[in-house]
């Protein structure tokens, strides 16, 4: 699953693709805001994405997409 994260005063945001399900990313989102502390996200390669949670602007969480090739695909 891919993960955009916007950042308060940065042009780029940070992408991630995570191995977690959807729901316990968002549960990590709204932990992090509720503390006012850090979210902490680690990706399928093992990289850690730690952002302070009063600079964050958006979290768009998405599912991976299976990418069909060839010409039977619908």
């Amino acid at each position: 699953m891919e993960v955009r994260i916007g950042v308060q005063h940065t042009a780029r945001e940070i992408v991630i693709d995570s191995g977690a399900p959807p729901d316990e990313v968002e549960q990590d989102v709204a932990a992090a805001l509720d503390s006012g502390g850090v979210l902490t996200l680690r990706d399928e390669r093992g990289r850690k994405v730690i952002v302070p949670a009063d600079r964050l602007a958006y979290v768009d969480i998405s599912p991976q997409i299976e990418r069909r090739v060839g010409f039977g695909t619908a």
